[in-house]
């Protein structure tokens, strides 16, 4: 029998009572998450920074602004998705994430993807895109590249904050972020197309996941000088649910 749904309310007040780490000794407070509850694409980052632990919300300074304008050029907005992160507390001084850290707080983000049950999920930068595909593959090879975990198609690509310190990935980002919005459309025109009675799916695409559960290589994510890798034969059975 499935496990039912837990409501995100439910959730977000397990995870402000939450004591299971140290983190939550130097939090100001946690940072559920914010967004449709009913979302199409679910973002996940790594955790919160310094004005996210104030504000109790994911991506707000010049990362969020960023990352606002990457969605519009997705064709997304804000309020349509739903932004997450691997940790729910700030690290001290922004360190990365531990791995008894990841291990004690990541069950919260699998209810709350259980309970949203997205299409998609954006998984931006290393570690949120190595726990949910458990991979060791990094995001300089993965980004760009639609993946699956289970019967959630996941999408990795650079954290909007790299590229605020390193220019050189904006072109990148904003490449990704427009195969995102080409996936979008052609999973939209699949879905029309089976609701008329149409062909079963979508003329093949760049990035577009046909039977198979192998990754497929996203279009602008691709086109690079250096030919990409296959990470098929690499990212081992996902872990989500």
């Amino acid at each position: 029998m499935p496990k039912p749904h837990i409501p995100l309310e439910e959730i977000r007040a397990q995870v402000e009572g939450c004591r299971r780490c140290p983190l939550a000794d130097g939090r100001t407070q946690t940072v559920f998450g914010v967004g449709n509850p009913s979302a199409r694409v679910l973002i996940v980052g790594e955790a919160p920074g310094k004005n996210e632990d104030l504000q109790g919300e994911p991506f707000v300074g010049a990362a969020g602004k960023y990352l606002n304008e990457l969605l519009a050029i997705a064709g997304l907005r804000r309020e349509d998705v739903f932004i997450a992160n691997v940790l729910k507390c700030r690290p001290p001084g922004n360190r990365d994430p531990r791995p008894e850290e990841i291990e004690l707080c990541t069950p919260y983000l699998r209810e709350q993807t259980r309970t949203i049950d997205p299409e998609f999920i954006v998984t931006l930068g290393n570690f949120s895109t190595k726990f949910i595909l458990k991979t060791e593959i990094g995001i300089t090879r993965l980004h760009g590249t639609l993946q699956r975990a289970g019967r959630f198609k996941v999408f990795p690509i650079f954290h909007p904050a790299a590229a605020l310190y390193d220019g050189s990935k904006r072109e990148a980002l904003e490449n990704d972020f427009a195969t995102l919005g080409q996936l979008l459309r052609e999973s939209d025109a699949a879905a029309a197309s089976a609701q008329s009675g149409g062909a079963a799916a979508a003329p093949a695409g760049p990035g577009t996941v046909g039977a198979s559960a192998t990754p497929a290589g996203a279009g602008a994510g691709a086109a690079q000088t250096e030919p990409r890798p296959d990470p098929a034969s690499h990212v081992e059975q996902p872990h989500l649910l």
